[in-house]
């Protein structure tokens, strides 16, 4: 598939409805169930043949993140924003539902907060910064899944 046909297959993809495990990984997700998300959405990427499957990479490793966040391993959280970065950065801003553009600012201020405390303060990190995954889908509101 060439690089124009994978974009014309990605831009198809993101008009999809949301698939069921990508539902329950993003729902996992806004309830800070970060390890969960992990397994709930690696499942999701591997099931998935087509070039969508970088937003559920993507996803998962911003959750992986902030993890890592939780357990104080500085390294690993940065290691997975730069990651998610990657795959994120090539999505339409709104991907089967979710908030791309939303979720790409949240997680940079996350990861310019924690490289500005440093790995020697990072139990300092508000997590008021783990955002809850916008969707714009009234009959999927995964915000209600986690109060922010």
């Amino acid at each position: 598939m060439t690089e124009n046909e994978q974009q014309a297959e990605l831009l198809r993809q993101s008009r999809l409805h949301p698939p069921e495990l990508l539902v329950k990984g993003l729902q996992e997700f806004n309830a800070r169930a970060f390890f969960e998300q992990h397994e709930t959405l690696e499942t999701a990427w591997r099931n998935e043949p087509g070039p969508i499957r970088q937003m559920y990479q993507g996803i998962l490793q911003i959750g992986v993140a902030y993890y890592h966040i939780q357990r104080g391993n500085y390294t690993g959280a940065m290691k997975m924003f730069e990651r998610a970065a990657r795959y994120l950065d090539v999505l339409p801003e709104i991907c089967q539902t979710v908030n791309i553009a939303r979720l790409r600012l949240d997680a940079a201020a996350a990861r310019a907060e924690l490289a500005q405390l440093g790995p020697e303060r990072i139990a300092l990190f508000n997590t008021v910064l783990f955002r809850a995954i916008q969707t714009m889908n009234e009959t999927t509101d995964l915000r209600s899944h986690h109060a922010i």
